[in-house]
């Protein structure tokens, strides 16, 4: 017990204070994310709407999404992630209002999309908040450590959802709502007199003079023109689409096909966010520096299609239980090194841009997987499906294999130049 305790200690050890009161906001947000894990199951069981139409309405979500990555990641490098973070937070929490008197399918089109477009202008601006508090050698760890609240909350907020669900899914837009805006609340009042939170384009002039003083040149280059990043975001929103499966046809699946009553599907997926709350800060901390990330990564995209296959090896509920277990070590293995690389390839230029567009990619794929999810299910089934997505995980794979090696080489080799004159500026 000592030794599991001094692990702990070590890999939580020599984070800022900042970083953890992030992850305090992040869990007290996810805690109340109730609406998403069960909108499926409300748009076709509540509202009569069929299995093609909740399709669609969760790709609109996406939809608000990229543009609200985009708006963000834009936001943030002009206005500051602090700003960017207190609006998304306070006033996408009070949209989840509406959601009580919307009914009809266009209704419910344009205010998912509303909500999805300032709710999500929170990923890149927390992120770019993470990457500047962490200590450059514990940028890993703080996404992990932020990873690990959301997963702590997202393991209450399904759970909790599910018996609030079986009551009136209409409790559960309250419940999101508090959330949200408790999280708001909770943040300005903690960071409102932090440094640190400055718009990019006050913060670059400083960047510069000092780079120039130390000797370091630094381009700064737009995600936008760097061609590998962009096949990065691609491979990326590719295992997106798989894991967003997590959020759409899977719970739509264990209730049409397994006929599970709403407590069993939200303790199905809070058990997601357990195994990843456990586990994944012990990971990163042995074994993030150890084995390299072109491997770690291309690993847990077949582990997360392997999950997907096992749903077709019989008719057993140990099965989804299994499945669900493959799915979480799989997003242990992928996601935070996913962010990292994203973190290492910007600056302090155009992190905002460089987390902004590393946003967009997940949420394009919140736009595929659902439509794609369930267009297929409805017309072929959910075996079909599975399938499917475990031959896709496969092409992923490789292609994450090359692109991570390609620039973890890149990243290795470019070492910053320092001139004698520059050194004697410096002095």
């Amino acid at each position: 017990m000592k030794r599991l305790f001094l692990l702990y200690s070590n890999a939580f050890g020599g984070l800022s204070r900042p970083a953890w009161m992030l992850s305090l906001v992040m869990f007290i947000n996810r805690s109340g994310a109730m609406v998403i894990p069960f909108l499926g199951v409300y748009l076709t069981e509540s509202l009569g709407f069929t299995m093609k139409e909740a399709g669609i309405i969760l790709s609109i979500y996406g939809l608000g999404a990229v543009c609200g990555g985009f708006l963000g990641g834009w936001l943030t490098d002009r206005i500051g992630h602090f700003k960017v973070q207190s609006f998304s937070l306070t006033v996408g929490g009070s949209l989840y209002l509406m959601f009580l008197f919307l009914e009809k399918f266009e209704h419910m089109a344009a205010g998912v999309f509303i909500l999805s477009l300032v709710n999500d202008m929170l990923r890149p601006a927390n992120s770019a908040s993470i990457a500047h508090y962490a200590r450059p050698e514990n940028v890993t760890r703080a996404f992990s450590l932020n990873r690990m609240a959301l997963n702590l909350g997202f393991s209450i907020g399904p759970a909790l959802g599910g018996m609030v669900a079986a009551i009136s899914y209409k409790f559960l837009f309250i419940g999101d709502a508090a959330g949200c805006m408790m999280a708001g609340l909770f943040f300005y009042i903690y960071f409102r007199k932090k440094q640190g939170h400055r718009p990019q384009q006050k913060a670059k002039a400083e960047a510069v003079i000092k780079d120039v003083a130390s000797g370091v040149t630094e381009k700064v280059r737009s995600p936008y023109r760097d061609r590998l990043y962009l096949i990065f975001v691609v491979l990326n929103a590719g295992f997106a689409i798989l894991f967003f499966q997590l959020l759409s046809t899977l719970p739509l699946y264990y209730r049409q096909v397994y006929a599970l009553p709403e407590q069993w599907i939200g303790g199905l997926l809070a058990l997601n966010g357990f195994i990843v709350f456990m586990v994944e800060m012990i990971f990163v901390y042995l074994i993030g520096d150890k084995v390299k990330k072109s491997w770690l990564i291309p690993i847990g995209v077949l582990i997360l299609g392997f999950s997907f296959v096992t749903l077709n090896m019989g008719h057993h509920l140990f099965l989804l239980y299994i499945a669900m277990t493959l799915l979480s070590f799989s997003e242990i293995l992928v996601m935070p090194f996913m962010a990292t690389i994203s973190v290492e390839r910007s600056n302090n230029s155009n992190r905002g841009s460089y987390m902004g567009l590393y946003t967009i990619s997940y949420a394009a794929a919140h736009v595929v997987a659902p439509y794609m999810g369930t267009t297929v299910a409805a017309r072929y089934g959910f075996d079909t499906l599975w399938w499917g997505l475990g031959a896709f995980a496969i092409v992923v794979s490789v292609g994450l294999y090359f692109v991570v090696q390609y620039i973890e080489r890149e990243r290795l080799s470019l070492q910053p130049v320092v001139t004698p004159e520059a050194g004697m500026a410096a002095k």
